[in-house]
């Protein structure tokens, strides 16, 4: 028997022995690869079987599945993002893989946020740039944007009362792209378009990506004309921990506006002859006695992470106190924000949810009050035997300080941010994503003025007395957004391609009331009805009450396509259909295309290995069309409103009639983008930057026009009109100047060249006038405007008198028209000329990184340069002509001041360029030291120990305070004001230097 069953045997082993290594070679291992740091998938890994040709990559879920032997051996995987990682094959047929990211030293491997999705930097075809958390500027800011002052080029970001904690900064990107429509970019926050930058902790930003290029923002269409800034937040990572990171900070007056003393008013004002002031016999420095002598804040943060592959979690709590240098701006706020992923375990999907809630108690600052303090009589006292000292003389009639004290201005903020999304991958290279989004903010704001104020009690007023209001405004802002991702490699040809629907809806609601005439203050805004102007017995008035609502809706189909040939020639493609409910009937729907090229030049042969210094060189090229639809509601439509009131048989009507004229073909604005660039890595990735040439054209500019009367029922219509034009150059640069451990010395620096041009106020249909008048300055006098708008120039050109010197009598000398010398008051409109300009031809900054062992010390310089500001303080009270019983500069009377000379009150307001310097500046905006400790603890893993000071000193030619309190975007930069709401003269906000203290605690 075991005769015939040993063939057997001895035929099933050769069997087996032949079949074994086909079963071995089928072995399958699936698994999934993440980031090491984020717990995130990782898509376009190579997994590698050592010593063989056996091999795949990563899905777009991070997924993987390979064969391969059971004999050992390893995988390996790669990444050009992450380091190289090796796995022992073992019985194991699961894998998860945590790949660490590659060195931060190697420079053009970020993941860049391009709108809809991320890309290898490297993959980038459309001028981006991207800045990490750990780039931005250590700084108390009210708006976490501050933090990225200097650091794109073409970005502007201006902030003209840095030191107010309710300020907020102005926004600009590549020059002034409108007239009439919004000037900022669009806020992409975590994916959501529209996102609420005032509701972002600076603490919680993973990564800001600016997009520049028009082919990048025109994937957001009719919101894409002034750029897009895209803002990550953290996410929760592999490792569970809790990070405190709070600071204090103190403000202190600099560059303060110096004035005349009791002593030197007295000797200069009170004596002079004629006398030009009043001595009544206090000394008081009205600047201090409106600000605090210092002024103080604080803030603290929590964040907890944590997580595996499949689920992961952030969360962050805020709170911040800050104090104004002026007596009665504050600001209260709470903040926090929750960030929960979830992977199936088959990872057929992912569900992400963020809530952000945050809620602010602010009282507003008076920028009058140092408009005041400027300019009062210096011998006047702040109080006297019956209180608050009564003041009737100088520019305003008033007591700042009782102003400040007496005078409420305040506001309840409520906003509320909330996503949820859900990923399915619907195939290995195939995935859909739906996100549905609700952005919420409510403001109610609230007024008091009490009847005890000396300017009520003296006047003799027995109405109107105290009053009070409340205003309550609303927000809210839906989002959906749907996507479908699709992902192929053929040989060396990569596809990804993107397809989405967007639809936004808008809703704004407004309520106020206000009441006068309270039977006590101590009811202050709380008891309304109380009040007996408005209603109750008199019944005057009929705007006691208003409200209002309104809203809009914006939907999209859009699509994109990124192809690149072997990581070398790269083409991106993409289309927005969008339609807006603000257009007119005949023109809702609009497209906006785009395109851009790239080739990466340094991986071909004839330079891969000729010049090996040279690591990475990309040129480029896009063009794309972007639109701006951030106008008001229903501008497009025929709309009624009150007329006044007509009695009629003892009752009173409310008249309506036409006030707004219907506009079917109202349209977006249009602009035209066109891009160049060179991206490049040099001397093994130590030295990188990028330059860009840009081209912008502005068309279909949105304006009021002169219509005729009839047919149309208003003088004016509200359409697309002119042409307006931007270019400019940007560079962009770091350099590892030394790496030699344990000393380390980077620079980073930016510049940036914009010229800008209006060609056309009219086109075949509207006629306007070839120019406009801008920036008009109040009393006292009638200087009028001082900037012009006009086709063929650049935005920011002043207009008005030239000057030529000043004569014997202290008269201010001006130019006519037919070039012959006057006196300033003998020449007229006609003789004013085009004499400089307000918006600055360069701007730059200059970064500095030192590190030595656990050290590390930045010192950030910034600047801008070629322009000029008028002299806004010098022109009002800069000369001894100034008002009579006004207070001056101390160098009205110094005699190497030129402005000294002009002691003549006959041309003392009138505006020429004799008050234009120079604005150009270099500030030393930031310094920020910090001691960076490892704690081998069970409770702690790190400390961090920093100090900052900001706004150190700025080194400058200009004599009118720091330049930087001079706005220099919108549509007259150069000059002293608010540009948002047109209103310029002497009120501002002064400058302060800032130190900072502050610890994180790593647990």
């Amino acid at each position: 028997m075991s005769r015939k069953l040993l063939p057997l045997l001895s035929c099933f082993l050769l069997l087996f022995v032949q079949v074994h290594p086909v079963f071995s070679q089928n072995r399958v291992i699936t698994g999934k690869v993440v980031d090491s740091i984020t717990s995130s998938p990782v898509p376009g890994v190579t997994v590698r079987v050592s010593g063989t040709q056996t091999g795949t990559s990563t899905d777009v879920s991070g997924s993987f599945k390979v064969s391969l032997p059971a004999t050992g051996g390893t995988l390996i995987f790669s990444s050009v993002n992450y380091a190289m990682q090796t796995v022992p094959i073992t019985d194991e047929s699961n894998l998860l893989i945590r790949l660490a990211p590659a060195a931060q030293e190697l420079k053009g491997v970020e993941v860049v946020s391009v709108g809809y999705g991320t890309l290898n930097k490297k993959e980038v075809s459309s001028a981006i740039t991207h800045v990490s958390a750990k780039e931005l500027k250590t700084v108390a800011g009210n708006n976490p944007l501050m933090a990225l002052q200097g650091k794109v080029a073409g970005l502007t970001i201006s902030n003209t009362a840095t030191a107010d904690p309710n300020s907020s900064p102005s926004v600009q990107l590549r020059g002034v792209s409108s007239r009439s429509a919004g000037l900022g970019p669009l806020y992409v926050v975590n994916g959501v378009p529209g996102g609420n930058i005032d509701n972002i902790n600076q603490n919680d930003i993973e990564s800001i990506d600016v997009l520049k290029g028009g082919a990048a923002s025109a994937i957001y269409g009719t919101r894409g004309s002034n750029g897009v800034i895209l803002i990550t937040t953290k996410k929760g990572s592999g490792e569970s921990k809790m990070v405190y990171n709070g600071y204090v900070t103190m403000d202190k007056l600099t560059m303060v506006p110096e004035v005349l003393t009791a002593s030197e008013f007295r000797e200069h004002r009170v004596n002079a002859n004629p006398a030009r002031g009043i001595d009544y016999g206090a000394g008081t420095d009205w600047v201090k006695a409106v600000t605090r002598p210092e002024s103080y804040a604080q803030k603290h943060t929590l964040q907890i992470s944590g997580g595996n592959g499949n689920d992961n979690y952030f969360a962050s709590a805020d709170y911040r106190n800050a104090n104004g240098i002026d007596l009665r701006a504050y600001k209260k706020e709470y903040g926090g924000r929750v960030n929960l992923n979830h992977t199936s375990k088959s990872n057929v999907y992912t569900v992400s949810l963020e809530v952000a809630p945050r809620y602010m108690h602010t009282s507003n600052a008076d920028q009058g009050n140092f408009n005041n303090a400027i300019t009062l009589n210096p011998t006047q006292p702040v109080y006297d035997s019956s209180g608050y000292h009564y003041l009737n003389t100088g520019f305003f009639s008033n007591n700042p300080v009782e102003n400040a004290r007496l005078i409420k201005s305040e506001a309840e903020i409520k906003e509320l941010d909330m996503r949820g999304s859900l990923k399915v991958n619907l195939l290995k290279n195939l995935y859909s994503t739906i996100t549905i989004s609700n952005i919420k903010s409510s403001y109610k704001n609230l007024n008091f003025r009490p009847s005890t104020l000396t300017t009520i009690v003296h006047s003799g007023q027995t109405t109107k007395t105290n009053y009070a209001s409340q205003e309550q405004i609303d927000n809210d802002q839906r989002n959906l957004e749907w996507t479908v991702n699709y992902a192929l490699t053929v040989r060396q040809n990569h596809f990804k391609v993107l397809g989405g629907y967007s639809y936004s809806y808008f809703n704004y609601q407004q309520f106020s009331a206000n009441n006068y005439d309270f039977p006590f203050n101590s009811f202050s805004w709380n008891n309304l009805g109380s009040g007996t102007w408005n209603g109750g017995g008199q019944g005057n008035g009929q705007g006691a009450v208003s409200s209002t609502q309104n809203d809009s809706r914006l939907a999209a189909f859009y699509g994109r396509i990124n192809y690149d040939f072997d990581n070398k020639y790269i083409l991106t493609a993409s289309l927005r259909h969008e339609g807006s409910s603000k257009f007119g009937t005949d023109n809702k729907w609009g497209d906006f295309p785009a395109l851009s090229v790239a080739w990466r030049i340094s991986d071909e042969g004839f330079l891969k290995d000729k010049l090996p210094w040279l690591n990475d060189l990309k040129l480029r090229a896009d063009y794309g069309v972007t639109g701006n639809q951030d106008f008001d509601n229903y501008k497009s439509l025929l709309l009624y409103g009150g007329y006044g009131y007509f009695p009629f048989n003892g009752t009173t009507y409310q008249v309506y009639g036409p006030s707004q004229n219907i506009n079917p073909d109202l349209g977006w604005e249009k602009a035209i983008n066109f891009n160049a660039g060179i991206d490049f890595e040099l001397l093994n990735n130590r030295l990188s930057g990028s330059l860009n040439y840009y081209s912008r054209t502005n068309k279909d500019l949105l304006g009021n026009y002169n219509v005729p009367l009839p047919p149309n029922p208003q003088s004016q219509t509200f359409t697309n009109v002119g042409t307006m034009k931007n270019s400019g150059i940007e560079v962009q640069l770091s350099a590892a100047i030394i790496q030699r451990r344990p000393f380390s010395y980077n620079v980073s620096f930016t510049t940036a060249y914009n010229n800008n041009k209006f060609v056309s106020f009219s086109n075949k249909l509207y006629q306007g006038a070839p120019y406009q008048d801008m920036a008009g300055l109040p009393a006292p006098g009638s200087p009028g405007p001082i900037q012009r708008l006009q086709e063929g120039h650049r935005i920011g050109e002043f207009y008005m008198l030239r000057s030529a010197g000043v004569d014997r009598n202290g008269a201010l000398q001006v130019y006519k028209k037919d070039g012959s010398v006057v006196p300033a008051n003998q020449s007229n409109a006609d003789d004013k000329q085009f004499v400089g300009n307000g918006l600055p031809k360069f701007t730059g900054s200059l970064g500095n990184v030192f590190s030595y062992k656990n050290w590390d010390l930045n010192l950030f310089l910034r600047g801008n340069f070629g322009y000029q500001l008028f002299n806004m303080q010098a022109f009002y009270i800069g000369t001894p002509a100034t008002q009579t019983d006004a207070n001056t500069l101390k160098s009205a009377y110094d005699p190497k001041s030129k402005y000294s000379q002009l002691t003549n009150p006959a041309t003392t307001s009138l505006a020429s360029d004799y008050f234009l310097e120079s604005g150009s500046f270099v500030k030393i905006d930031n310094v920020t030291l910090g001691y960076n400790c490892s704690v081998k603890s069970r409770y702690l893993s790190a400390v961090r120990i920093y100090a900052a000071a900001n706004n150190l000193h700025t080194f400058t030619k200009f004599k009118g305070g720091d330049p930087d309190l001079y706005p220099v975007n919108d549509l007259t930069p150069g000059v002293q004001g608010n540009p948002r709401n047109n209103t310029y003269g002497l009120n501002f906000y002064p400058a302060t230097i800032q130190v900072l203290a502050g610890v994180q605690v790593t647990l």
